[in-house]
């Protein structure tokens, strides 16, 4: 789903605070879910989600997790079918299998048929009906829990404390942000960390001055990325998560980039989301995420699995 983040989420404010009243339907949802079947299925399963909306890494996270797990098992991507979301199944199609039905179920009831024996869910913590092996719950380090407050409030989906229930936390980002690694032990100890690094920088002259625009859920990691790699950023478009672009759209970047003689740079998800014919002179800064002590990650995974 499309997603534009009203500033207000970030901080405890007068708007949050007249919210708050309505967050009693977050609630009210999330507590039926505790009443639903779950389902456990003969596939192992890990889900990568989150409990802020948007831009915490979860498809990375699935990648990595693909990486580590593909040579013991055949593994295959859940992605449930969102309309908006092609650009992130074009991304998991690049790294492996992918199924992607209108439920998790009837998903991972095709993987079973083709005989996966591994199934990486990108996104889900919400889905109560399934019993998921492993549960990683993913928040970026820049955003953190935001306002602490539950929706529509807050960034939040479901309070803290139903990290207690996740078999771990993913920290993401450039930013290594002690008070929340803080806050979010309290909940659950088992926390990770990790950070994006580029793999295609010999494709770019950093001496030159950019152009970047993305529509992603955390626009503001992409930057950090950038400037830490010594990208000159001169101009930046903003637009919101999953944003389909239109001709006008990028005939108004390049007509900037040019008349200012900038180099125009986007993401990997962002690139596959544009038509091959506005793809000329647009590059996109690949990149993968790098998990601190890994082979402790993968120590931790392999128990459960």
């Amino acid at each position: 789903m499309k997603i534009v983040k009203p500033l207000y989420l970030n901080d405890k404010n007068l708007i949050s605070y007249l919210l708050i009243p309505f967050t009693i339907f977050t609630f009210l949802i999330n507590f039926s879910k505790n009443f639903s079947i779950k389902k456990k299925y003969k596939i192992k399963t890990i889900c990568v989600g989150n409990i802020y909306i948007g831009g915490t890494g979860k498809t990375s996270l699935c990648i990595q997790l693909n990486k580590i797990f593909k040579k013991k098992f055949k593994t295959v991507f859940i992605k449930k079918r969102y309309l908006d979301q092609l650009d992130e199944r074009e991304l998991l199609q690049t790294h492996g299998k992918l199924i992607s039905e209108e439920s998790r179920g009837i998903s991972l009831d095709k993987a079973e048929l083709k005989k996966f024996n591994l199934a990486i869910l990108d996104d889900g913590l919400q889905d109560k009906k399934v019993d998921y092996d492993i549960s990683i719950a993913c928040f970026n380090t820049t955003y953190g829990i935001g306002n602490g407050y539950l929706l529509p409030a807050g960034p939040l989906r479901e309070r803290l404390e139903i990290l207690k229930k996740y078999s771990a936390v993913f920290l993401i980002g450039e930013k290594r942000n002690t008070k929340l690694s803080s806050i979010l032990k309290i909940y659950n100890d088992k926390i990770f960390y990790s950070k994006y690094v580029p793999i295609n920088l010999k494709n770019f002259n950093r001496k030159k001055n950019f152009l970047y625009f993305c529509g992603i859920g955390n626009p503001v990691e992409f930057e950090n990325t950038l400037k830490k790699n010594k990208f000159k950023i001169s101009k930046k478009f903003i637009f919101p998560d999953h944003h389909n672009y239109t001709h006008e759209d990028l005939k108004k970047i390049k007509k900037i980039a040019y008349k200012e003689k900038l180099e125009i740079i986007t993401t990997e998800k962002d690139y596959k989301r544009l038509a091959n014919k506005n793809k000329k002179n647009i590059k996109y800064l690949k990149i993968e995420l790098q998990i601190e002590n890994q082979k402790k990650f993968s120590n931790f995974l392999k128990e459960k699995i």
